[in-house]
């Protein structure tokens, strides 16, 4: 190790991080086990955050008489959705809230928890730390494998008017258990599972890299690169294939352990702009992203971006390697193909630069004018 390599981790070590998680209850099965976990829950009102799908199977959780359930989240969750969600669980007084599915039933049901009693509206907790200590239980169960957002405290919303996302961070959004289940994702098609793989892949690779990154974070970001790398083919090839499964629950989980202390970078910021605006699935958008950012920072980050590489099989043409890495997935990779105009990508690069919570941290400086190459590489 070089001596300038060793003053750089000696400075990592030095600075401060904060690390606030659930109890996290892993392994197969534990999702029936529900009830085990939460003192006197025949008792509980217990209000359900779910899909359309999730929320049809959610008698698997053992809920007590006094139950609701919200079945309408969207994928890409947007203030009137979250509007919904709070009118019926006003109208309810849960004493526990349980998110049922993937990253955005967890973002709403974080937000409802902390807005339903508070007289606050979600501009108000926009930011960090400005949500108000909620009065419910908070409970995380996660049906995919790619947010991590079990584990994490921030939650996003899109602005119909602006069409774009904005985040609310809270250690009073950080649920109070995160159960995850690899069994509940057996159900996942081949192109789900590929794209939230890549998700959770892009979360570990962001945080690892990123100018907040840590030595204590790095731990998780290593991990689930290495678990990405050798599970997410099999479980495209076989979804039946349970340690597989595992395998990338488990990297999800180490993704989201990485998000709250030190967050996502310009992968995460230039895939905003295709879900907000074309309602292009999170998972697909950061893949599609994903070889051109990695790529792109590689100067900037050169032995850890050699690391991801190795943990990942990349060969020495980085940008080839891991396009085609995600294609051989299943996953689209043209964002033509993916009902984005052409005359769009310069307003969306604009857009994608500001975002500034995530580009401030990419460990190599992005204009406006770097963000639309890329954007036009990955059309």
């Amino acid at each position: 190790m070089s001596s300038a390599h060793s003053a750089v981790v000696a400075s990592a070590l030095l600075r401060p991080v904060s690390f606030v998680q659930p109890r996290i209850e892993y392994g197969p099965g534990k999702a029936r086990m529900l009830g085990e976990f939460v003192p006197d829950w025949a008792d509980k009102r217990v209000l359900i955050v779910a899909d359309a799908f999730n929320a049809s199977r959610a008698d698997l959780l053992g809920l007590p008489a006094q139950h609701h359930i919200f079945s309408k989240v969207r994928p890409e969750p947007d203030l009137p959705n979250l509007e919904q969600a709070l009118d019926e669980a006003r109208g309810f007084e849960p004493d526990v809230i349980v998110s049922f599915g993937g990253g955005s039933a967890m973002d709403l049901a974080k937000l409802v928890a902390v807005l339903m009693g508070s007289g606050k509206a979600f501009r108000d907790i926009v930011g960090v730390g400005k949500a108000d200590p909620r009065n419910c239980t908070l409970i995380a169960i996660p049906t995919t494998a790619g947010t991590g957002s079990e584990v994490g405290a921030r939650a996003l919303v899109t602005d119909p008017a602006s069409q774009a996302k904005s985040a609310a961070d809270s250690r009073h959004m950080v649920a109070d258990l995160a159960i995850v289940d690899p069994d509940l994702t057996l159900s996942l098609p081949a192109a789900v599972t590929a794209a939230t793989g890549v998700d959770a892949l892009a979360h570990c690779v962001e945080s690892f890299t990123s100018r907040r990154a840590h030595p204590l974070i790095d731990i998780y970001a290593r991990a689930g690169i290495s678990l990405v790398g050798q599970y997410l083919k099999r479980a495209v090839a076989d979804g039946n294939d349970v340690e597989a499964r595992a395998g990338l629950a488990m990297a999800a989980l180490y993704g989201g352990l990485c998000l709250g202390p030190v967050n996502t970078t310009a992968g995460h910021a230039l895939s905003y702009p295709l879900g907000t605006r074309y309602g292009i699935p999170h998972g697909i958008a950061n893949a599609v992203i994903f070889p051109h950012t990695l790529a792109f920072n590689a100067a900037a980050e050169a032995s850890k971006t050699a690391e991801i590489a190795d943990l990942m099989g990349f060969d020495d043409d980085l940008l080839e390697s891991a396009y085609r890495y995600c294609a051989d997935l299943g996953v689209e990779m043209h964002m033509s193909r993916l009902g984005v105009p052409a005359e769009a990508l310069q307003s969306m690069a604009e857009e994608a630069h500001d975002i500034r919570r995530l580009l401030d941290f990419n460990p190599r400086e992005m204009s406006v004018g770097d963000i639309l190459g890329l954007y036009r590489a990955a059309y």
